[in-house]
């Protein structure tokens, strides 16, 4: 038998919060650079599914950002990309999803199932004693969660910065106190984040962060954490030959680093092409359409008439199309804004969808599609009336609700569904298989 490969040693640590909008990928981007500046290898991972921040922490680290998340890519593929990482990088740094017991699986799964320390970042605007009581409570309310210490985001002045410290019970370790700064805040849209390369001033928010970390405790480097290897499995070239054109630009953005390499691993060619810049399709057997912010650029889309050309005449001539939301909409007759502007798109699958105020959309989702199932997840505002009945619709990972649906109109498969590719790799060849 062969020699089960050695668990690999890295100092690593994970950020968490009590919820969402406490300030978590600003001070893990801040982390992240602090410490790529003193010419440190830093891997950074999302937990669950994100396409925003991870360019974010992209941008601060210098390395691809993967999702982990114990149901949508398994714990299998976590397990895994930790171990690859822990190969070279001199700290793995892995930032939570909303609070740290929220979800299921939640962040203190994640942490738990993987023995990474917990640091919990915690918003003290408008708190004083009460800082403490939070830190208490998400300290102690899992026994054998393995958590680090609490740090103190947002805060007003040093002397808040003392009765923070002060309140704190003795076995309670505070790592640091990073002041409220607007020049280091990242701005924010109706799907999360602004897009990394939207920001101009990233750089300088990056570097704010980072000279605030830097006056902390997390200037040093955590505690190492030894991660196991997976199972290897091998993945089939069921796409050698096919040559897969993506959309990918400001509008089609969303795209998880993971699914790119699959496609390479199953074989496929990647070609890619932007419909912001009017381009024309590149010559392939199948055509990806991802997520991202159609909304934000109609007017453009709608004038783009050699891209729309291209995708047109690609599909009249029977190649497969696989689109998730965004890339969906874009198909679609029409499109409305939050401002009530309506524009005509591609025309080639029918329907209109109008963007709302309030969530249409959210969860993790799987879908099975001819006895295989991918799993996902679905976010977004807009809603869409068609006359296509659905083939079929996703389930959602708990609740009885009926999740997406997914339609089928020639040879195109479209959906709100995002995706994550490496959850099944015989599904994910057969959307783009001619």
């Amino acid at each position: 038998m062969p020699n089960k490969p050695k668990a690999r040693s890295c100092p690593a640590l994970f950020l968490t919060a009590p919820a969402s909008h406490q300030g978590k990928t600003t001070l893990t981007a801040g982390l992240a650079r602090h410490h790529r500046d003193q010419g440190r290898k830093v891997r950074v991972f999302k937990t669950g599914p994100d396409f925003l921040d991870p360019y974010i922490l992209e941008q601060a680290s210098g390395h691809p950002v993967y999702s982990l998340d114990l149901w949508m890519t398994g714990e299998t593929d976590c397990r895994q990309r930790l171990y690859d990482a822990a190969a070279d990088a001199d700290l793995i740094l892995i930032e939570g999803s909303m609070g740290l017991f929220d979800g299921t699986p939640s962040s203190a799964d994640l942490a738990q199932t993987f023995g990474v320390p917990v640091l919990a970042v915690i918003d003290a605007t408008g708190m004083a004693q009460t800082f403490a009581a939070v830190a208490h409570g998400l300290a102690s309310f899992r026994p054998g969660l393995p958590f680090y210490g609490v740090l103190a985001n947002r805060v007003a002045s040093a002397r808040h910065a003392e009765m923070l410290r002060q309140a704190l019970p003795p076995n309670l370790r505070c790592l640091g106190t990073v002041m409220r700064e607007d020049a280091m805040t990242l701005p924010e849209r109706h799907l999360g984040l602004v897009q990394a390369q939207e920001i101009d001033d990233l750089e300088a928010r990056l570097q704010q962060a980072s000279a605030q970390i830097a006056a902390t405790d997390l200037a040093a480097l955590p505690p190492a954490v030894a991660f196991q290897p997976a199972l290897a499995t091998s993945v089939p070239p069921l796409l050698t030959g096919v040559k897969i054109a993506i959309a990918r630009d400001k509008a089609f953005s969303f795209i998880y680093p993971a699914n790119l390499e699959l496609l390479a691993a199953l074989g496929a060619e990647l070609a890619f092409f932007s419909p912001l810049a009017d381009d024309a399709l590149p010559e392939a057997d199948a055509v990806y359409l991802p997520g991202g912010y159609p909304e934000l650029h109609l007017d453009v889309l709608a004038a783009s008439q050699r891209t729309a050309a291209s995708l047109r005449a690609h599909v009249a001539a029977g190649k497969p199309l696989y689109a998730e939301c965004g890339g969906m909409l874009y198909l679609l007759d029409a499109l409305t804004d939050k401002a009530g502007n309506t524009s005509s798109l591609l025309g080639i699958l029918p329907g209109h969808a109008t963007l709302g105020r309030r969530l249409a959309g959210l969860g993790l989702q799987s879908v099975e599609l001819d006895g295989e199932t991918l799993r996902g997840h679905t976010f977004h505002y807009t809603s869409l009336q068609t006359p296509l009945a659905p083939l079929t619709h996703a389930r959602r990972a708990s609740g009885t609700a009926p999740g997406e649906a997914v339609y089928r109109h020639g040879s195109i498969v479209a959906s709100y569904l995002h995706a994550y590719f490496p959850s099944n790799p015989i599904a994910t060849a057969r959307l783009f298989t001619p």
